[in-house]
């Protein structure tokens, strides 16, 4: 028998429900639990960051606090996050920078074409069932079409790309290499809602 299909309303209910169930189940956690946690996810973050900065100036790129910051934000609790989370990054820029690549070539970098490009870029992710690559489109687009820059749009959108991915797979590596380091000081399971 086939499923019948829900109604947006009832899915977009749930996934809120489910995220408020993973909100309590994180303040169950021991005071104890949230400081090893969070001690952790902040060493693995600071470990990915310096990875992704010290790796984009290493190969020219001159503005590796882009690749810091991508590391910080895609670093998870799990590696299995960290892979949903990176890819979600490099899609989101690849899209982000596209959209503002030819908003910019065709409107010379206006603001409504700086909407326009926002709106197309976060619609464009939801279609292709990628929302949270979505918030990564649009503040590439944003990078793209209104920080300030030298070269071309598309030789600014590649350098950032690039800056992302080193940034992506600095987290992916930190948190491969700081699973069994992990696992060995703080018991099998490993951190507190680390599922692997």
């Amino acid at each position: 028998m086939s499923e019948t299909p829900r109604p947006l309303a009832e899915l977009l209910r749930r996934v809120e429900q489910v995220g408020e169930e993973v909100a309590q189940l994180r303040r169950a956690l021991s005071r104890r639990d949230r400081l090893l946690t969070g001690l952790a996810y902040a060493l693995r973050a600071v470990a990915a960051a310096a990875l992704g900065y010290y790796g984009a100036l290493a190969v020219g790129l001159t503005q590796g606090f882009w690749a810091a910051i991508t590391a910080i934000s895609v670093t998870q609790a799990s590696y299995a996050e960290v892979s949903h989370s990176s890819r979600d990054q490099f899609i989101g820029a690849i899209i982000g920078g596209v959209v503002g690549i030819a908003a910019a070539a065709l409107v010379h970098n206006q603001f409504p074409a700086y909407a326009l490009a926002l709106v197309v870029g976060l619609t464009l992710c939801w279609i292709l069932d990628l929302g949270a690559a979505g918030r990564v489109a649009g503040v590439t687009v944003t990078i793209v079409m209104l920080v300030p820059h030298e070269g071309t749009f598309l030789q600014f959108a590649l350098f950032r790309l690039g800056e992302v991915v080193l940034g992506a797979v600095a987290a992916l590596l930190v948190t491969r290499l700081s699973a069994p380091i992990e696992r060995r000081l703080l018991g099998p399971t490993g951190l507190p809602g680390d599922h692997r």
